[in-house]
């Protein structure tokens, strides 16, 4: 089992690239199932989600890996439609493959999905979309069937702007006869980047970063698709965090300020220095931050909830009261008591946390449960005084490709643990 040895209190300096966003990449590998053709996905980061998504994609019998640093699919020979649940457990996500099931076979048996335990994130929603496209769904002992023989454009709206939900929507609705309106659509760069994919395999897809997305879908598409997936901008929130805990500077390479303005907002507000061009953008902080007040986790635009945790983790140590409530998972908070482990004075009601800062944290041994929460684990570290071990690794790395070769380029003092 791996583990974090960080030692804290050392000033951060050095220059990263940020790599291509976990969120964008794993809806575009369920969708190249539709395509029945070759994708190859340019800077596609190596976490244990995308591999867990080839495993799936390979198990349905596609040809799925790794060439040349791109992500290769040739979904040509995909034959099954069944996902068992020894892959489904792995990751919340696998409902994406939903959508594409139903588009490629007219079928789709899915176990239910794992993930990390934010608390409920019922597949409802997606279950809703689907019938709304003439599927008929249900479920039995734990698993999702679902069937439609020739899917219909259709009108669907969203209780609420899922991205999950409208991602499995615009995959299904690329392959149906006719016209999908989605309203109340999901507004994230990662959808703007899914409907780029299904554009370039074919489909009409209008919208696409609005709370109004049509479809217009066709029965078959490009056999011979490149795509470079847009940078993950909560790994960038994430590795800021890090700075504005241990103090220092740092340059990111490889970030889309657009997507970032409420993080940016944030950590502006606690008297980081930010400087952008192009897409780079540096970060400096010259001693003790403050609070910025209160930070409202919400759908794009808003504070994403990916980055609430170590955004968190960093103002443990900043002067003054912050408040921040979380609107998209009630569990969000779980890595709460490993900050107290530290010193940190965090104190959590239902989905609403006060945090006191504190001068100085403690170097701890510490657990990571999920993954935002062990990204928050490591920037605690970083600020803290001492020594830290984080376990628990296995849950970051689903997100963060390299953190301790990041960590290290960044002047952090980091060892692996075998």
């Amino acid at each position: 089992m791996q583990e974090l040895l960080i030692t804290g209190g050392r000033r951060l300096s050095g220059e990263i690239t940020i790599g291509g966003a976990k969120n964008a990449v794993l809806p575009i590998l369920a969708a190249s199932l539709i395509s029945g053709g070759v994708t190859i996905i340019e800077n596609a980061p190596r976490l244990t989600d995308v591999e867990s998504s080839l495993e799936i994609l390979r198990t349905l019998g596609c040809e799925a890996g790794w060439s040349q640093g791109n992500l290769y699919i040739d979904s040509k020979n995909a034959s099954r439609c069944r996902i068992p649940a020894s892959l489904t457990g792995k990751m919340r996500s696998s409902v994406i493959f939903l959508g594409a099931l139903l588009a490629r076979f007219g079928s789709a048996v899915i176990s239910a999905p794992g993930g990390c335990e934010l608390g409920a994130r019922p597949v409802d929603i997606h279950l809703r979309a689907m019938k709304a496209l003439g599927a008929s769904v249900y479920e039995l002992a734990g698993d999702i069937y679902a069937a439609c023989e020739t899917p219909q454009g259709g009108f669907i709206s969203l209780p609420f702007p899922s991205v999950g939900a409208t991602e499995n929507a615009m995959i299904l609705a690329a392959s149906a006869k006719g016209v999908t309106v989605i309203k109340n659509a999901a507004r994230e760069p990662e959808i703007r980047d899914l409907a780029d994919y299904l554009r370039a395999i074919g489909a009409g897809v209008y919208g696409a970063g609005t709370s109004n997305i049509t479809v217009s879908g066709r029965e078959n598409f490009n056999k011979e698709v490149v795509h470079r997936v847009i940078p993950d901008r909560i790994e960038a929130a994430t590795y800021m965090a890090c700075v504005c805990a241990a103090g220092g500077s740092a340059s990111l390479k490889g970030v889309r300020e657009d997507d970032m303005r409420s993080v940016l907002e944030v950590f502006r507000a606690m008297g980081a220095e930010i400087k952008t061009s192009g897409d780079e953008l540096a970060i400096a902080v010259n001693g003790r931050l403050r609070s910025p007040g209160s930070i409202i986790t919400a759908p794009f635009p808003g504070f994403p909830t990916d980055a609430q945790p170590p955004v968190c983790a960093a103002l443990s140590t900043c002067v003054g009261t912050t408040e921040i409530a979380e609107t998209i998972f009630e569990n969000r908070f779980s890595y709460a008591p490993e900050l107290r482990k530290m010193g940190g004075n965090i104190k959590v009601t239902g989905t609403l946390a006060v945090i006191q800062g504190v001068e100085m944290l403690s170097g701890e041994r510490v657990c990571a449960r999920d993954l935002r929460g062990g990204a928050a684990l490591m920037v605690a570290a970083l600020g803290a005084e001492g020594k830290s071990r984080i376990s628990g690794l296995e849950h970051i790395k689903r997100g963060y490709a390299d953190p301790e070769g990041a960590l290290k380029a960044l002047g952090a003092e980091v060892l692996l643990i075998q």
